[in-house]
């Protein structure tokens, strides 16, 4: 007998879906506290503002290098 794995039954693209969509949530939230944490350490004993352009390219670095290690796992290595 043939075992069929997940994706061949058919019919469970909208699970495909919402793993993908949990998996960019949690990296999203994950990568906020990065950035809040990375805006802590620069303006602790700073005349340096943390700008919000900064912010928000240190969320997109952060999501990236996320994005790569979850590809690297989920896709095998």
């Amino acid at each position: 007998m043939k075992f069929l794995t997940l994706l061949e039954v058919g019919g469970l693209e909208g699970l495909v879906v919402m793993i993908i969509g949990i998996i960019a949530v949690v990296l999203f939230v994950v990568s906020l506290v990065v950035a809040a944490i990375t805006k802590v350490i620069f303006e602790w004993n700073n005349e340096n503002k943390f700008t919000n352009g900064q912010f928000w390219r240190t969320v997109l670095i952060s999501m990236l290098i996320g994005g790569l290690i979850s590809g690297f796992i989920c896709g095998g290595m």
